[in-house]
């Protein structure tokens, strides 16, 4: 234990828990790296705004319980995170706060403060997902007469037919797409757990379509952005918000509705179920 941490420097100790205690110790994914980073790049531009400082100036007791309550309450009323996902952000910062109680101890009345910021009840709703004709729909939206519609036309197709979640999709490479005997496309998903999903032929020619195209960056990125890295999440949020404005007027009931990766993922699921597959081999 580190006793000596009793400065009140606050970007130490962050740097600590995410180099020390979440990469070193736990060997948490990538996929939690980012979303706890999101986390506190959201906070501490929250913190610089009511605090007018700068976060490499920003000091650990100035991270108390009523600036946390503030920062998560500005995320459901102006930024529209769901309450769910504000209990996402309240548990990165909760499991920081639980590494401060043994780096920084003379702060333990704040830090118990924080931890007893409790999560958010809410009412869970049944699981939403798409129609076929909704889906066809969505295909369809994109312009594939340009680079960005080719690219958002089978990074829909993949999500529909795979149900991958956000991060595998943003995180595919090409090397892990295979489109010989056997196609199929490889993500390390949760718990690092490593997991092949057939791809059917449909996909696949789209998919060769799409590999022949001159890559973009250094080419490992198998749906880049225009720089040729990654998709950001807020990438993604803007495809399919995009495509659903465009798919809803041929199909106006999508007007209606909230499209997200998950609920392509829970639409791939539901016509799993409905061609007969097992529910035990079905994971959501």
């Amino acid at each position: 234990m580190n006793t000596t941490v009793t400065t009140t420097s606050l970007a130490p100790l962050l740097e600590r828990f995410f180099t020390q205690r979440l990469m070193q110790q736990r060997q948490v994914s990538p996929h939690t790296i980012s979303s706890y980073r999101d986390t506190f790049r959201l906070l501490l531009a929250f913190a610089q705004q009511q605090l007018h400082a700068q976060p490499a100036r920003l000091t650990f007791d100035q991270l108390d319980a009523p600036l946390i309550v503030a920062f998560l309450d500005h995320l459901e009323k102006h930024r529209g995170l769901s309450v769910r996902s504000r209990n996402l952000r309240l548990t990165a910062i909760h499991s920081f706060f639980r590494y401060a109680a043994f780096e920084a101890p003379t702060h333990a009345a704040q830090i118990q403060r924080a931890l007893a910021i409790p999560n958010k009840r809410y009412t869970r709703t049944l699981p939403r997902f798409l129609t076929r004709p909704e889906v066809e729909a969505l295909l369809a939206a994109p312009d594939q007469r340009t680079w960005f519609g080719r690219r958002d036309h089978a990074f829909l197709l993949v999500a529909v037919q795979t149900g991958l979640r956000l991060s595998e999709m943003t995180g595919l490479t090409r090397e892990d797409v295979t489109l010989d005997t056997g196609a199929h496309v490889r993500v390390i998903g949760k718990g690092r757990k490593e997991r092949c999903t057939p791809l059917a032929k449909p996909t696949v020619a789209v998919l060769k379509a799409w590999l022949a195209e001159p890559p973009r960056g250094d080419g490992r990125v198998l749906f880049p952005n225009a720089r040729g890295t990654r998709l950001s999440p807020d990438g993604v949020h803007y495809l399919l918000v995009r495509h659903c404005r465009t798919a809803a007027r041929v199909c106006p009931s999508l007007k209606d509705k909230r499209v997200t990766l998950h609920v392509l993922r829970h639409t791939m699921a539901l016509d799993l179920l409905q061609a007969g597959v097992d529910r035990s081999v079905i994971a959501l």
